[in-house]
């Protein structure tokens, strides 16, 4: 699973470029799999399992990150961008970036600070005081490489803090995708449907078609969400930490989980000794909140790992909860096909 996740994160795919995260995907399917893709771009896959199921399940889990995308070039040959997704500027400053199709490199750019009014210091930068600058002297040149509309990754690589702690753009949800697809790649206890999704950064807009053509009863989101269990943060504002396993949220801003599905989670999860917390506040969203209430109603849950720094360039995540994310994923998905009744 970490070896795909190391994989995944290195692919750029922003919200409505997900290309070649769905190909490699395709790629490492077993052929025992059925998949396609919908008008949209959801890579929507079919496996049997070792019986048929008591109900229609289906994993889901977005191929999209958060990035940026080209919106001017100015006659200096510096790129104006906006962002595809929810970044905070703070994370942006000096950051390095692979622009377009090529992956040109590029830095993101700043007016001097010595050219700054005292009240400027201490504000937070619009996007629009931003720029990529890619070496170019002009807009003449910097067209030569460049088109509005062309799309913006960090340029990141995967690699490991301490011992345990894996680092790494796009970590947000390509965790979630490495976890489904090592699923897909095992025997399955029971059919079950897998719909790695697109857009989830700008709406969660690909997991609304893909539940419809699939109309499962049941859904697993498997995701990844924000640990703020950092240095001047409280215990509860802190949402949930690293360290202490899968995220198993009650409710978040987009969606109430099923409750009996959130119960039932506590119970797989105490019986098969996998560490597991909530969220100890009602805060930020996943394709659930589309999912849930396609055709007459799916039952939800979503299964995280906690991540700190999301929707920036560096993520990171501990070993020991993305493993938990993944054995507490198919654990539920077994239990949930192989119950009558929940």
């Amino acid at each position: 699973m970490l070896e795909h996740l190391s994989a995944l994160c290195a692919l750029p795919g922003i919200s409505g470029r997900e290309g070649e995260i769905r190909a490699y995907i395709m790629e490492q399917l077993p052929q025992d799999c059925e998949a396609h893709c919908d008008a949209l771009g959801n890579l929507l896959v079919h496996k049997h399992g070792r019986a048929r199921p008591a109900h229609r399940l289906m994993l889901c889990a977005h191929m999209d990150e958060v990035g940026l995308i080209v919106n001017h070039i100015s006659s200096d040959g510096l790129l104006g961008f906006a962002c595809v997704g929810g970044i905070d500027a703070r994370v942006l400053i000096a950051r390095q970036t692979f622009v377009g199709a090529k992956r040109l490199p590029g830095v993101i750019g700043i007016k001097p600070v010595h050219l700054t009014k005292q009240e400027e210091r201490k504000k937070i930068p619009d996007i629009d005081d931003l720029y990529i600058d890619i070496g170019a002297q002009n807009a003449e040149e910097a067209e030569q490489f460049v088109r509005l509309g062309d799309c913006v990754t960090f340029r990141t690589g995967t690699r490991t803090l301490g011992s345990q702690v894996i680092e790494s753009k796009a970590i947000d949800d390509r965790l979630g995708c490495a976890v489904l697809l090592d699923m897909l790649r095992r025997e399955l206890p029971y059919d079950m449907d897998f719909a790695f999704t697109v857009q989830e950064e700008v709406g969660a807009r690909g997991a609304r078609t893909a539940a419809y053509a699939l109309n499962p009863e049941f859904a697993i989101i498997v995701e990844t969400t924000t640990a703020a269990d950092v240095i001047g943060v409280t215990e509860r504002d802190r949402v949930c930490e690293q360290g202490k396993g899968a995220v198993v949220p009650f409710m978040d801003r987009g969606t109430i989980y099923d409750h009996a599905l959130y119960e039932l989670a506590s119970t797989v999860a105490e019986r098969a000794h996998i560490p597991i917390q909530t969220k100890t506040k009602v805060a930020g969203g996943n394709d659930a909140g589309s999912v849930h209430g396609i055709r007459d109603g799916v039952r939800c849950i979503a299964v995280s790992a906690p991540c700190r720094y999301l929707h920036s360039p560096g993520v990171t995540v501990r070993e020991s909860d993305a493993q938990a994310v993944a054995n507490l994923t198919g654990k539920l998905a077994e239990e949930i096909c192989g119950r009558k009744e929940i």
